[in-house]
């Protein structure tokens, strides 16, 4: 009866943990290239009062064995990098990335950061950074006197100069073996960890990676539908886990009530 207790209410722990994350994916619905992420649940370890294959009283074996298990919990919360609706903007800054691949920034302590959110702004020096200040990395400097500033579907950033067209870099991309073991960093800006790998550096439309698109950003790829079919089945889980607790609560309290 007491192990009924604590399996409810593992599972009631991972069900919040389920709404917190389905939470998080409603609440960045509008964030520019948000990925959303996936809770994914196993099985605790079970008591085995009888394993399978196991001599029975009689003599015969067991074709079945009689295992308890004491609950669920939260695995893993995997991040899912499908591509995103991509919605013009009309700003000549602003790129999105058509396929795979992040944009690669320079983070305040030195290290390299990675981003699906291209909605680039130019800076008081002429440097194009993030909405957070960051440069992108190349860095790329649009003059002051630089016209028509646009990006190419291969990355390559022009302007028009003296009536003249005029190359001012070249963006590059990174993808990783395992993008979902990127460590999330907040503001849109993905760290490399050990479970992702070494980044893969390369300019888009080669090697795999995705073209890029100038004046469209890439929105959110939160369907709102689906999360809100996930939170009444996070709901529901919650409610019968309480449900087997409160069960288990007035078993025993029967059994206390009994009188000899």
């Amino acid at each position: 009866m007491i192990r009924s207790l604590y399996t409810a209410a593992a599972g009631m722990k991972g069900n919040q943990s389920f709404i917190d994350t389905i939470a998080n994916n409603l609440s960045n619905v509008n964030s520019i290239g948000y990925k959303k992420q996936k809770v994914e649940f196993e099985d605790l370890i079970y008591q085995s009062l009888q394993r399978p294959g196991g001599e029975m009283e009689d003599g015969n074996r067991a074709p079945v064995g009689i295992e308890i298990g004491l609950g669920s919990r939260i695995v893993a919360t995997n991040r899912m990098f499908s591509q995103g609706n991509l919605e013009q903007t009309g700003n000549e800054y602003d790129v999105a990335i058509a396929g795979e691949g992040f944009f690669q920034v320079r983070l305040p302590d030195g290290e390299i950061g990675y981003t699906r959110n291209g909605a680039f702004k130019k800076n008081d020096e002429g440097y194009l950074t993030t909405s957070q200040g960051y440069l992108i990395e190349p860095p790329i400097v649009v003059p002051d006197d630089g016209l028509n500033f646009s990006v190419s579907a291969a990355g390559e950033a022009t302007c028009e100069r003296n009536g003249k067209t005029e190359v001012l870099g070249q963006f590059e991309l990174a993808r990783f073996i395992n993008p979902s073991g990127l460590s999330a960093s907040g503001g849109s800006i993905y760290r490399e960890s050990d479970a992702s790998g070494t980044p893969i550096i390369g300019l888009p439309r080669e090697e795999n990676f995705g073209p890029l698109e100038n004046r469209y950003v890439e929105a959110s790829n939160v369907q709102m539908v689906e999360e809100m079919v996930s939170m009444i089945i996070a709901q529901r889980a919650y409610e019968i886990s309480s449900k087997a607790i409160t069960t288990s609560d007035e078993m025993l309290q029967t059994a206390n009530s009994l009188k000899r």
